[in-house]
């Protein structure tokens, strides 16, 4: 299957207002990126899409990454340094473990929807919203080996 094809416009959309919720709460951006396959370590793709979708060019260092590839089934989040510099080395254990359990359900934009609110709540504490806060990265989901 397609990546760009997995989830249909509802759950798309479930998906990007999730997103756009989130950063309500932070100046934290957030990312959610679907392939179809990782042949590879996924935190070593997960790293290489952050980097090419420029994740790490946010002024605060800030932005997080939530990546699927569902042939596969790997799934990883990962955030910049700035966030990793201020939060406890766990820090994402109970939001990857909440979107994992979704995912059992085959709830995929469920529990991605849950675990990026879940992400701004988080977020809120070290990087709060800022009135003058600048949307820095794209709300939409990124879709990328088909």
């Amino acid at each position: 299957m397609k990546a760009s094809q997995f989830f249909n416009e509802e759950q798309k959309k479930l998906i990007t207002d999730a997103v756009k919720e989130a950063e309500l709460n932070t100046s934290g951006e957030i990312r959610v990126h679907i392939e179809s396959d990782c042949k590879e370590d996924v935190l070593d793709r997960a790293a290489y899409i952050f980097e090419k979708l420029a994740i790490h060019k946010t002024e605060l260092r800030n932005g997080v990454l939530f990546y699927l590839s569902i042939t596969d089934k790997k799934f990883a989040i990962l955030g910049d340094a700035g966030i990793n510099k201020v939060t406890p080395e766990n820090f994402w254990e109970e939001i990857k473990e909440t979107v994992l359990n979704r995912f059992k359900d085959k709830e995929f934009e469920k529990g991605l929807s849950m675990g990026i609110k879940m992400t701004g709540q988080a977020l809120k504490e070290h990087f709060p919203y800022q009135k003058d806060d600048v949307n820095e990265l794209s709300d939409e989901i990124s879709f990328g080996k088909e």
